[in-house]
């Protein structure tokens, strides 16, 4: 008996010193100069004082990487006296941004966006900008993204926009042109659980009011009407990916779920629901190839300002500028992306996609995703011009060519990954 406690004290001394030993005695961030050290001690999830633990650590630098203050992240650990120093190192991105995009509208016409914003506000990882855009009319819109202002889990987003358009209305007997006005002011709640899972909420008060400009018209369709509305929005995201420069891996997915209240009785009060599925995995030392899937549905009036639109911008790449609408959706966006030049900040990255996706018309049914009509699928190649010290600095050219019925073929041009 004597001989057994023996053996037990022996292990608990052996325990307590290893324990000591693997102490975290010091805390440091290097590397970085906008970005304040104590924003992102913030989001760290080891402290001084803690056991030293590689798991946490790796999601520590996870964590700082999806910053759009930081380029990339690692850490180092240093035996001291008494236990170890951890370093987290931070390669800190360029974060005012300019944007430019030049494309045309429904009628040929050329138009443009432009806009700056700032991603590091007060080195606090703060989002605040604004962008005009002129597409026959003027646009113009202000955000401000603090998602660390109260606390590691807790922040605010308060949006302004002003939209005014030209949007084909899709009616019986042919298309009818109106011309669009949305301004909306929106407050939003976020909350992230931890490293994956957050949650949105947040409510909407908007202003759409439409104006008949020319084309078809049809009984019971009114040529002018102005109403206001309440939109009441939930979103939730499960993130698991991880990010090395311009290469991506992993797992997410943004389930967004919407429910707008109308003052009059124009416009009916209605539902809006859709989640996007994202997998990225590497292949070889250059190589990526990226998937996307939207299922989303809607409310489903016989109405033709139906929710969701087939688009160049938004979902297949080639096909025009919002060509249809529907009240549900299926959109699989993939792509390899292989890089063909990289030297110091700049990447050539190349690019060959397939888009598809089919529509449920309004009033329909679930068998119109299988119409032929409803049917597209886009096929292309692309270029991505990419500087790796500059947040999002990646400018995009695709082309794609229609495969299906009634097809059409294009260039799109943009600011960013297509997703």
């Amino acid at each position: 008996m004597r001989k057994e406690l023996t053996i037990i004290f022996l292990l608990l001394i052996c325990f307590c010193g290893y324990a000591q030993n693997a102490t975290i005695v010091d805390l440091k961030v290097q590397g970085n100069k906008k970005t304040k050290t104590s924003a992102l001690l913030k989001l760290t999830s080891i402290k001084k004082g803690q056991q030293l633990d590689s798991l946490v650590i790796e999601d520590d630098i996870k964590r700082l990487k999806r910053l759009s203050s930081i380029a990339h992240a690692y850490y180092q650990v240093h035996k001291k006296s008494g236990g170890y120093e951890v370093v987290y190192g931070v390669q800190e991105n360029f974060t005012i941004i300019p944007s430019a995009n030049i494309y045309t509208t429904n009628d040929d016409e050329f138009a443009f966006r432009v806009g700056v914003y700032e991603f590091n506000l007060f080195g606090h990882n703060i989002t605040f900008g604004g962008v005009y855009q002129n597409d026959i009319y003027s646009s113009y819109g202000i955000n401000f993204r603090a998602p660390y202002l109260f606390s590691k889990k807790l922040g605010l987003a308060l949006n302004y926009n002003n939209l005014t358009t030209e949007e084909p209305v899709f009616l019986d007997n042919g298309t009818a042109d109106y011309k669009y006005n949305n301004t909306s002011y929106e407050i939003q709640g976020l909350y992230q659980f931890n490293l994956r899972h957050r949650i949105e909420l947040g409510v909407n008060y908007f202003n759409e009011d439409y104006e008949y400009k020319r084309g078809s018209t049809q009984e019971g369709i009114p040529q002018d009407f102005d109403v206001d509305k309440l939109l009441f929005k939930g979103i939730y995201e499960y993130n698991n990916l991880d990010y090395h420069f311009q290469y991506v891996s992993g797992f997410k997915s943004s389930s967004n779920l919407q429910y707008v209240v109308s003052t009059e009785n124009v416009l009916p009060d209605f539902v809006i629901g859709w989640n996007d599925f994202f997998y990225y995995h590497r292949i070889g030392e250059k190589g990526n190839w990226a998937s996307r899937l939207r299922l989303g549905l809607a409310t489903n009036d016989d109405s033709p300002f139906a929710p969701f639109a087939v688009d160049n911008n938004l979902n297949i790449r080639g096909v025009g500028n919002t060509i249809d609408r529907g009240t549900g959706v299926i959109v699989l966006n993939t792509e390899y992306r292989h890089t063909v030049y990289e030297k110091d900040w700049f990447v050539l990255q190349s690019n060959v996609f397939v888009d598809g996706g089919s529509w449920r018309n309004p009033g329909g049914d679930f068998g119109d995703f299988g119409d032929t009509q409803n049917f597209r699928v886009y096929p292309g190649i692309g270029l991505r011009f990419i500087h790796k010290r500059i947040f999002n600095a990646i400018f995009r050219i695709d082309y794609g060519y229609g495969v299906t019925e009634d097809s059409t073929n294009g260039f799109v041009f943009g600011i960013g990954q297509y997703f």
